[in-house]
């Protein structure tokens, strides 16, 4: 089996994302107002939002930690799936009436809107194509592309709604590295994703046949991890995500395969031992779990 084909099944999908804030009750807003996502939980010290399907993004308070170095690695963006053009129109029109859109693009496979929120997070919004419609490369990959979008004919159609269907999940996210052979030997050869396309310093990979669960990208010349010692820095920013496979054979699977690399595991304390963490050659930190647990 070539490094194109994933190991994982496609039933594999990202669960949550964690950011550590300065100001978590603008954050909770922006989120809220501006993505859509409904606040499931708040206190002082966090805020947990997504939609009646579950958590999507955690936010943690911390006011006093340092804003990500430029030469740090980390979050490109959140990537948020919506189900319907029409949700991705709402989603145009909130943006452009409570904030500022930074970019937009059609991937042939999605369409996709970019910004950032108030502490400078990468955001995505975006919606696939019905699948029978994307192209595929010599090797079975997705085709990817960048074109124009037409924002004005895709805000027509939308209904107004003020947050995100209950459909919505994180469809993925894309990180700064500071070596796609590295990250390569990580995804593909560790956590078993297939590359489904690369370009210009990017790497796109997923399980299954999706066009992409993880994107990785040296564009901006990140050279330190955020963190050293095999200890995350108390930074600004992305602080875990979450990955969900199908059931705890996969997941024992995927321990074995971490190991057998000598990536570090910490088991997390759920009695059953059915997640465990890890961490990617620039210390991002993954929290891994079977569905249902």
């Amino acid at each position: 089996m070539s490094d194109e084909e994933p190991v994982l099944r496609g039933e594999t999908h990202i669960g949550r994302v964690a950011l550590r804030v300065a100001d978590l009750e603008r954050q909770t807003e922006f989120y809220r107002d501006v993505v859509g996502l409904a606040v499931r939980e708040s206190d002082d010290e966090r805020a947990i939002l997504g939609t009646d399907n579950g958590p999507l993004l955690e936010l943690i308070a911390d006011p006093d930690a340092p804003e990500r170095a430029p030469e740090q690695t980390g979050l490109f963006h959140t990537a948020f799936l919506v189900p319907t053009r029409a949700a991705l129109g709402d989603a145009l029109e909130r943006v452009r009436t409570r904030w500022q859109l930074s970019g937009a693009a059609d991937h042939l496979a999605s369409e996709a809107l970019y910004l950032s929120d108030p502490e400078g997070n990468g955001i995505e919004i975006y919606r696939d194509r019905p699948r029978e419609e994307w192209e595929r490369t010599e090797t079975g990959g997705v085709r990817l592309d960048t074109l124009a979008l037409d924002l004005e004919e895709l805000e027509s159609i939308s209904n107004g709604r003020v947050s995100v269907p209950r459909e919505t999940t994180v469809g993925h996210v894309h990180l700064e590295i500071s070596s796609l052979e590295a990250s390569r030997a990580y995804y593909v050869g560790g956590i078993g994703m297939g590359v489904q396309y690369q370009y210009d310093g990017a790497l796109f990979v997923a399980a299954g046949d999706y066009h992409h669960h993880v994107g990785l990208n040296t564009w901006r010349g990140r050279s330190e991890p955020a963190s050293g010692g095999g200890e995350q820095a108390r930074t600004l920013g992305l602080e875990w995500v979450e990955l969900v496979v199908p059931d705890r054979q996969s997941l024992e699977d995927l321990k074995a395969r971490l190991s057998a690399q000598g990536r570090e595991i910490t088991t997390e304390d759920h009695g059953d031992q059915s997640a465990f963490s890890t961490r990617d050659p620039d210390e991002i930190a993954w929290r891994v779990r079977a569905a249902g647990n």
